[in-house]
């Protein structure tokens, strides 16, 4: 059901970044839905998944952390730089498995997926808030 829940939430993000984002939100957007369609390709089988540390997953957490980063630094906005911090936040919870290779498979599994909804929220949130200054600004250019 999550699962689900999250690619829902997440298709209806995306369009809405493409309908009304600027060149950062279609940016972060980009790198979001691309760092989902990894993920899926390479996790682990249901069975053995999260049993121990996902190298793959971690791999492309890095890769999109990286995208986000990228996106931050160049950015006006601050908001960029919580999707960073966020993903970081899930980068750590690899390290954590590393470390402590006896951590349930739960924990862990929560500490990867618990983040993408706040990175979700707040692109849209984003998106919404560039397009109203857009607009306004917009509204006060003379003609």
């Amino acid at each position: 059901m999550a699962p689900l829940f999250f690619r829902t939430l997440l298709a209806f993000v995306a369009l809405y970044v493409l309908w009304r984002g600027r060149r950062d939100e279609r940016d972060v957007g980009i790198v979001l839905v691309l760092g989902v369609i990894a993920t899926h390709l390479v996790i682990s089988p249901l069975r053995t998944r999260f049993a121990s540390v996902e190298t793959h997953v971690f791999v492309v957490d890095i890769i999109v952390f990286l995208g986000f980063l990228w996106v931050a630094l160049r950015s006006e906005r601050f908001w960029p730089l919580w999707i960073a911090g966020l993903q970081l936040t899930a980068i750590l919870g690899h390290v954590i498995k590393a470390v402590d290779i006896g951590l349930f498979p739960k924990a862990y599994a929560a500490a990867m997926v618990f983040w993408s909804y706040p990175i979700v929220l707040i692109l849209a949130v984003g998106t919404w808030r560039s397009h109203h200054r857009f607009v306004r600004e917009r509204q006060l250019t003379p003609i």
